[in-house]
């Protein structure tokens, strides 16, 4: 899979925990402001959210052949499974913003994580028609 479709999975799977953490913290406060957005506070929010970011976090990991790399892979697989615990099981309602906002971290620990370990070293030489005026020239 080219490197590019690759990077693209990280980025779409951190901005769905962005997503997620944003929706666990702030949405409260903005339907105190903005009562229109009540409907988005309902657990299909969660539940589709799950759905859409558990597919395309595991594409990541598997496309940047990483699942046997605990370092990124146990964050964003915990992290998972505590996105599904909060949106599925209606036992933890009474932890259901914890679970999800620290879900949503490991995910994002783990694509950022693998984002930065793929992204490739540019070295500032002649070459790279951007360096002029480097130190030293």
């Amino acid at each position: 899979m080219p490197d590019l479709k690759k990077k693209w999975l990280d980025i779409a799977s951190l901005a769905l925990s962005a997503l997620c953490v944003v929706h666990c913290l702030a949405l409260p406060f903005l339907v105190v402001l903005l009562p229109a957005l009540t409907p988005f506070t309902g657990s299909w929010v969660h539940a589709a959210l799950v759905l859409t970011a558990a597919p395309i976090s595991l594409w990541a990991i598997r496309a940047s052949h990483v699942w046997r790399k605990w370092q990124i892979s146990a964050p964003i697989i915990i992290g998972l499974i505590l996105l599904a615990l909060a949106a599925f099981i209606p036992a933890l309602a009474g932890i259901e913003v914890i679970l999800s906002v620290i879900g949503a971290l490991l995910i994002a620990t783990g694509h950022t994580y693998n984002y930065l370990r793929n992204r490739p070293v540019h070295v500032h030489d002649r070459a790279c028609g951007h360096a002029e005026g480097l130190a030293g020239e």
